[in-house]
């Protein structure tokens, strides 16, 4: 199929007429019919059922058509890269990418630090997921992204700014006070214990697993979360021990829950994403500088 092939037979499956088609790619309807019989005639096979002026698709249309539709996710990539490409970040404008964890405490440490000096410049800020970040970096929709665990991307440049460790922060009174007192457990200390999970797909969760079988751990996780900061508010609630992130930690209420050092040493180290091949304007280093001060000063 050809490009015009393809772009017709997306128009008539979104509008189901050819009447439809024509209206939305802006040509006349016997163009669209000219266009979509030269298509089935070097497919070999019908796309659609002709009854009463409505188009039916066949099978072989169905099955074609999650292909296109991603065809056309990606056109559209290029088209926003494109458009980034030709405008630009404003010198005025940063736009900065952040995981849920680093939001809450570590990232306003560092806005507030770097107002002392860029107090002109207008900062625009997102909480996505890590894969999120990484496409969003790929196709320069932003100047920055800080994220946790390496990632590896051919559009990417990377630079380590920290390393962070795993935490435990139990509900008051669940632990044992010998363990509280001396500050620290190790995980066959949590075993009898339950656990707030943390998603297996997510970099500190997969490290948590690691170092459970390492170990020769089995935890109790009652709940699985998403977020480490819902694991934060399942342990403020008394509702399981969170073995989270520093930095998450960092928002923990002493009132309520007790933080204690983790044993195995599990590293979380946080990593700064720039688009490869585009210089950081001094704007965008000196905000990097300041969320690595943050996060020494908070984390």
């Amino acid at each position: 199929m050809r490009l015009r092939h393809i772009e017709v037979f997306n128009a008539v499956m979104l509008t189901g007429s050819v009447s439809g088609a024509a209206r939305l790619i802006n040509v006349t309807q016997p163009a669209v019919s000219r266009i979509l019989q030269h298509a089935e005639l070097q497919l070999g096979f019908a796309l659609f059922q002709r009854s009463k002026g409505r188009l039916t698709p066949t099978s072989e249309a169905l099955t074609l058509y999650p292909h296109i539709e991603r065809l056309f996710a990606q056109l559209d990539e290029v088209q926003r890269l494109a458009a980034n490409l030709k405008t630009g970040g404003s010198a005025g404008e940063l736009r900065i990418l952040t995981v849920l964890a680093l939001s809450y405490e570590i990232l306003p440490h560092a806005i507030k630090l770097f107002r002392v000096k860029h107090a002109d410049v207008a900062i625009t800020l997102q909480a996505l997921h890590s894969p999120q970040i990484v496409s969003a970096l790929a196709l320069q929709e932003a100047d920055a992204g800080f994220l946790f665990s390496p990632v590896a991307h051919s559009a990417l440049a990377q630079e380590h700014l920290a390393d962070g460790r795993m935490v435990c922060v139990a509900p008051k009174g669940m632990l044992a006070s010998r363990l509280v007192k001396r500050g620290s457990v190790t995980l066959a200390d949590l075993s009898k214990s339950p656990v707030v999970g943390l998603d297996a797909l997510d970099p500190v969760g997969r490290s948590l697993n690691q170092a459970c079988r390492e170990a020769g751990v089995g935890l109790e996780f009652p709940i699985t979360v998403q977020t480490y900061h819902s694991a934060l508010a399942l342990a403020h609630h008394g509702l399981g021990i969170a073995v989270i992130d520093t930095c998450t930690a960092a928002s923990a209420d002493p009132a309520r829950v007790d933080v204690l050092e983790l044993e195995p040493l599990i590293p979380v180290p946080i990593k700064a994403l720039f688009p490869a091949g585009k210089p950081g304007s001094v704007v965008v280093r000196a905000f990097v500088r300041c969320f690595q001060q943050a996060l020494t000063q908070r984390a």
